[in-house]
């Protein structure tokens, strides 16, 4: 007997679900009133459209994210560690809430761990 394994893209419900992740934290964040003000001169679909592809990807899924990197995307808007720790709690929050299982909201952490000092400011 064979056994397929099954990304962690299509397990929480593909790109569907990944738009609907993205939303939400999206909806989050430009509500917040101290991390709003890093996305004032930005056309927020463009980010989200960008978050959704780069997400898909570290889940497994297309390989479609073709934006700046990361290093790059952020280099000069001094984000801050706090900041950057209230965005992950909503990115994972937003995945929990979605039903994610609990190793997809894990490995998604991780990344997010291993990328932070690319996105936050020295």
């Amino acid at each position: 007997m064979m056994t397929t394994a099954v990304s962690m893209y299509a397990r929480v419900g593909g790109g569907p679900a990944i738009k609907h992740v993205v939303d939400q934290l999206y909806t989050w964040i430009l509500t917040d009133k101290e991390l709003s003000p890093y996305f004032a001169t930005v056309t927020v679909e463009s980010l989200k459209r960008h978050m959704a592809a780069l997400l898909a990807q570290v889940l497994g899924g297309p390989a479609d994210y073709d934006g700046r990197s990361l290093l790059d995307a952020h280099r000069g808007l001094a984000i801050t560690d706090a900041h950057y720790t209230r965005v992950v709690d909503l990115a994972l929050a937003a995945l929990f809430l979605a039903h994610a299982p609990r190793d997809v909201v894990a490995a998604v952490e991780d990344t997010l761990a291993a990328v932070k000092p690319d996105i936050v400011a020295a």
